[in-house]
């Protein structure tokens, strides 16, 4: 599909591309959402596990995860329209992307969207990496019902700094954890892909702030393989060894609401 484009711009080596998108309220085929709504293509954090590369099938970027950006300028307008003909269900924010990534701070279309979607009471699921979320807990407040999940897949920095280059640091993360359960929002960590890690730590740090963790032991090998082989963790990519990880989280976890995914 050709969508026109209106602006493009290189920041910081990211390409930035304003385009007009035609629809933004679309049917979700993750358990528990109904509908997702993603107002970028691409996603700055750059995480080398990402399943969402698939994007580029369509968009025909050239430009390797991490290094372009769409940003659907129209899509609260798209959001106004759309969600008159729908019918009331749970609504992912955001499914292929992270709603809350850098660029966010300036156009705020996951704002507009939220309150497009607030004032026809929709219930929201947010799922980012990004403490910029805190920006609109005023917002996220007025919901009926609304979850709003940290994705946090190692207690290791520097682990994540491998996988995950340009994502907000763990410490962030937590603390915005933190503040979202101290001001009364439904919270939940999503634990996925599992990275190196120490569980028993990574519980510990998230246990008093969570009211529900999800957890996935997806590694994406053929995306991370060849990183685990230089630095000699490939037990990391065998599912004996991960399943072992995982019940050592739900035992670190244990009274806690916990998926298995």
């Amino acid at each position: 599909m050709q969508i026109p484009e209106l602006w493009y711009s290189n920041v910081m080596g990211i390409a930035i591309r304003e385009i007009h998108a035609k629809t933004i309220l679309t049917k979700s085929g993750i358990p528990g959402s109904d509908y997702c709504v993603n107002a970028y293509v691409g996603c700055a954090h750059a995480c080398s596990y990402c399943y969402a590369t698939f994007m580029k099938k369509f968009t025909g970027h050239a430009e390797p995860w991490g290094c372009f950006i769409d940003v659907k300028t129209n899509a609260p307008e798209l959001l106004s329209r759309d969600i008159r003909r729908a019918v009331k269900g749970n609504v992912m924010i955001s499914s292929v992307t992270d709603a809350y990534q850098p660029l966010e701070a300036k156009y705020r279309l996951t704002r507009q969207c939220l309150d497009i979607l607030c004032a026809n009471r929709f219930p929201v699921d947010i799922l980012t990496k990004s403490p910029l979320v805190l920006r609109d807990l005023d917002v996220i407040q007025r919901f009926e019902q609304i979850d709003v999940g940290i994705t946090i897949t190692t207690d290791d920095e520097g682990m994540r700094r491998v996988f995950e280059p340009h994502a907000p640091p763990i410490s962030a993360r937590i603390e915005t954890l933190r503040k979202l359960k101290e001001q009364g929002v439904s919270t939940y960590v999503f634990i996925g892909p599992l990275l190196p890690m120490h569980p028993e730590k990574l519980a510990e740090k998230i246990r008093p702030h969570a009211d529900a963790v999800l957890i996935s032991g997806m590694n994406y090998p053929s995306k991370t393989a060849a990183v685990y082989r230089r630095r000699g963790i490939t037990q990391w990519l065998e599912k004996g060894y991960t399943d072992d990880i995982q019940e050592r989280l739900k035992k670190g976890l244990a009274g806690k609401d916990i998926t298995i995914c």
